[in-house]
């Protein structure tokens, strides 16, 4: 039997946390939250993940800051990084791409193309 995926979400939407909550689980993923990077930071102090999907624009700690911080260690180097996001420019997919992320999805997201992502990635 497969290892269950597990999915760290960074977003400070709670509604947007809901619908990723709802549609990873119903995709057999293991789900925890995180509301910014900072929260996020914490979190993964003492948790680990497989992979982590962070928004761009966040309080505290934003998902930029986010990507840097969690490539500058060696726990976190190689772990693969998804960007959700309603941000769309070539400016800010180069400057997430240039920060360590793996990949990048534009909110509004479809539940089927975000597993497809994630299991992409994951292989």
């Amino acid at each position: 039997m497969e290892r269950t995926i597990r999915i760290l979400t960074v977003d400070d939407s709670p509604s947007m946390r809901a619908l990723l909550l709802h549609a990873l689980s119903a995709e057999g993923f293991e789900v925890a939250q995180a509301e910014d990077g900072q929260d996020a930071l914490v979190w993964l102090a003492s948790n680990e993940v497989d992979l982590v999907i962070t928004d761009i624009n966040m309080p505290r700690l934003d998902g930029f800051g986010l990507i840097e911080q969690l490539r500058a260690g060696s726990r976190h180097a190689d772990r693969p990084i998804l960007v959700l996001t309603t941000e769309s420019s070539e400016e800010k997919k180069k400057r997430a791409r240039d920060a360590g992320a793996t990949g990048w999805i534009v909110k509004p997201f479809d539940a089927q193309k975000l597993a497809t992502a994630v299991r992409r990635v994951m292989h």
